[in-house]
């Protein structure tokens, strides 16, 4: 099949919805199916062009199989909500060429636009439907809602009602819809699509590259004295609520046995970096590279997942997975019965989000039981073996696409 994916964010970036997609592209294009993807420049965690990269017009490249279209775009040097929306409809502007040649040129089977951003679906779903071309939408996040959740909008305000009507307006241009949990699934229902049309295409681990070790070339590169490391590794920004580990970080000093790193990068991260300067036992480092993601997270004794309470059903945290594989378990800010709480159930502890004492509370505990905290590990280890391989996920999904295709054609 002829598959065209419009993507804000797309390979090399290492990390988020720009890995996720690339790795799906791409293990389509190994099955044989021809992939296009339309796409921005790489910036993301950083916010930063790419090195080797352009932003000035447009350029296709042949990556690993699949057909790259890249576009300019506007990348903002301070990132709020109003320049965040000014760079998605940048790069719905810009996109438009590149989609009109693809589209009249040789229409594809099918056309997906992943979400973030729902701004292209302005001029992508008239377009196929002009063509009567199938569409497909895959919500990574439900930005609107994040939006709320994070305080970047306010629902009441008449910014947040014209929100709130454009995603309605934007998701009824689609066939069909997909999101990576239970949850959100169930959300793509409440917001208009029927149950049979919405389908769970989770993100993944890559098991078979991350895999459970005894200990990380980290420690010593790194210059890691204490027996115990609380590791938060992953994008930086609002909706994370990252500054409760500074609280966390000031409650384990006094045991001396406990360093807390925040590895990752984000528009978020000089500000934090400034606030925590006077916690002794905290360090920052850089997103690190992905063939290295398997002896990062080896540093960990325990993985630590903050999240806002408003985001605990709008986004299931990609990061999750990974920790998981690598065998070590998981303190999550999550409230009993969401998404997040359910999946860390069983493989590590569920706190109360924005909770600091409840968070140190349970990485306490978890240092002072290693039995359990080994118990946990090897749950974590076989859930992301059951849950989040790969190969399997993709598979199911190229599959339920080969289905609706076959049964597009005989109805």
């Amino acid at each position: 099949m002829r598959l065209l994916f419009i993507s804000l964010n797309y390979a090399p970036e290492p990390t988020a919805t720009g890995m996720y997609t690339g790795e799906l592209c791409e293990a389509l294009a190994a099955m044989g199916h021809d992939v296009h993807v339309i796409c921005a420049n790489p910036y993301y965690p950083e916010w930063k062009l790419a090195p080797g990269y352009r932003n000035i017009g447009w350029r296709s490249e042949l990556l690993n199989g699949v057909t790259v279209h890249r576009c300019m775009c506007w990348i903002p040097s301070k990132v709020n909500g109003a320049t965040r929306l000014a760079h998605y409809a940048s790069f719905s502007l810009t996109m438009l060429l590149p989609l009109v040649g693809r589209i009249m040129r040789k229409p594809p089977d099918r056309m997906f636009l992943i979400a973030p951003t729902l701004m292209p679906a302005v001029f992508a779903a008239p377009l196929a439907r002009l063509r009567g071309i199938p569409t497909w939408i895959h919500v990574q996040d439900f930005e609107v809602e994040a939006g709320f959740a994070t305080g970047q909008m306010n629902k009441s305000s008449l910014l947040g009602r014209l929100a709130g009507r454009f995603e309605q307006l934007m998701f009824a241009g689609f066939m069909r819809a997909s999101s990576i949990s239970p949850e959100m699934c169930k959300k793509l229902i409440q917001k208009g699509f029927s149950e049979h049309a919405v389908y769970e295409l989770r993100n993944w681990a890559n098991v078979d590259r991350i895999v459970p070790q005894e200990a990380s070339s980290y420690r010593n590169e790194w210059g890691i004295h204490t027996p115990h490391v609380a590791l938060y590794s992953g994008s930086i920004a609002k909706k994370q609520g990252i500054d409760l580990l500074f609280d966390v970080a000031r409650h384990l000093e006094s045991r001396g046995d406990t360093t807390l790193i925040i590895c990752g990068n984000g528009p978020d991260r000089s500000h934090l970096e400034e606030a925590a300067r006077n916690i002794p036992n905290i360090l920052f480092r850089d997103l690190q590279p992905a063939e290295r993601l398997g002896d990062l997270l080896a540093l960990a004794t325990v993985h630590l997942l903050p999240q806002k309470a408003e985001a605990a059903d709008l986004v299931l945290p990609s990061k999750l997975c990974n920790m998981l594989a690598s065998g070590r378990p998981v303190v999550a800010g999550a409230h009993a019965g969401t998404g997040l709480a359910r999946e860390v159930e069983g493989v590590g502890i569920n706190v109360a989000p924005e909770n600091a004492a409840a968070m140190s509370e349970a990485i306490e505990f978890l240092l002072d039981h290693p039995e359990e905290r080994r118990r946990l590990g090897k749950c974590a280890r076989q859930r992301a073996e059951e849950r989040w391989s790969k190969a399997a996920i993709i598979e199911r999904f190229e599959r339920e696409i080969a289905l609706d295709s076959i049964q597009k054609a005989a109805g």
